[in-house]
């Protein structure tokens, strides 16, 4: 409700006036578009930070150490993807999910400044999770995971083994854990989550050692 400034009989008067809003209502299609293309627009927003840090840091970044070497980090992995579902009784629930984002990593001995990250995982709230993971760095590396943790859907705690990679992580050893964080569930299955507390080690093995693993026995 505002004061407007009228003029009545040569006379000014101030006079109430009312706006009325006519909005319609948000349809709940519309805004679940919504709440899908701000995912979108959230996961391809960290990649594009993930790809920007490595090629600014490609220059000054130095080669992974071999020499016995193991590298400390910490970081922080957000990842969207899609997740079914099925019920098994009693409160038992059963679900696999694929997911794509990326993570950024800290430290002074850090293997590099950010990975483009995808897993694969199926959980049963009984048995636990099981799962595998590839990380991608801006040079087109590779590091493989395993992944195993409890069967809570709340906080759970994960913990990753490496498993090898490629080029500059070629026999990769070592591990991390951390726990895992929903930040968006829908009935459809789009999923969003990142992680808590993630740090670890990894090791690579000198090229002799890989060379010596290669050759025949």
């Amino acid at each position: 409700m505002n004061l407007t400034y009228i003029r009545v009989h040569g006379k000014c008067r101030f006079a109430l006036r009312q706006s009325i809003s006519r909005r319609k209502p948000i349809s709940a299609a519309r805004s679940c578009s919504a709440l899908r293309l701000s995912l979108v627009l959230t996961t391809a927003l960290a990649g594009l930070l993930v790809m920007t840090a490595c090629n600014r840091s490609h220059p000054t970044s130095e080669p992974l150490s071999t020499d016995n070497e193991w590298h400390e980090f910490q970081g922080t992995w957000t990842a969207a993807g899609s997740r079914d579902r099925i019920a098994l009784g009693d409160g038992r629930r059963a679900s696999t999910a694929k997911f794509e984002g990326s993570l950024l990593l800290a430290g002074p001995s850090r293997p590099a400044v950010g990975f483009r990250a995808e897993a694969l995982v199926l959980n049963d709230t009984t048995t636990g999770l099981v799962g595998r993971a590839v990380w991608t760095d801006d040079r087109g590396d590779q590091v493989f995971s395993e992944l195993k943790g409890n069967g809570d859907s709340t906080g759970n705690k994960i913990i990753g083994r490496f498993v090898g990679g490629t080029g500059r992580y070629s026999g990769a050893s070592g591990g991390y854990e951390f726990s895992w964080r929903f930040v968006l569930e829908t009935e459809d299955g789009t999923i969003q989550g990142q992680s808590m507390g993630l740090s670890g080690t990894i090791h690579v093995g000198s090229a002799q050692a890989a060379l010596n693993a290669g050759s025949p026995r």
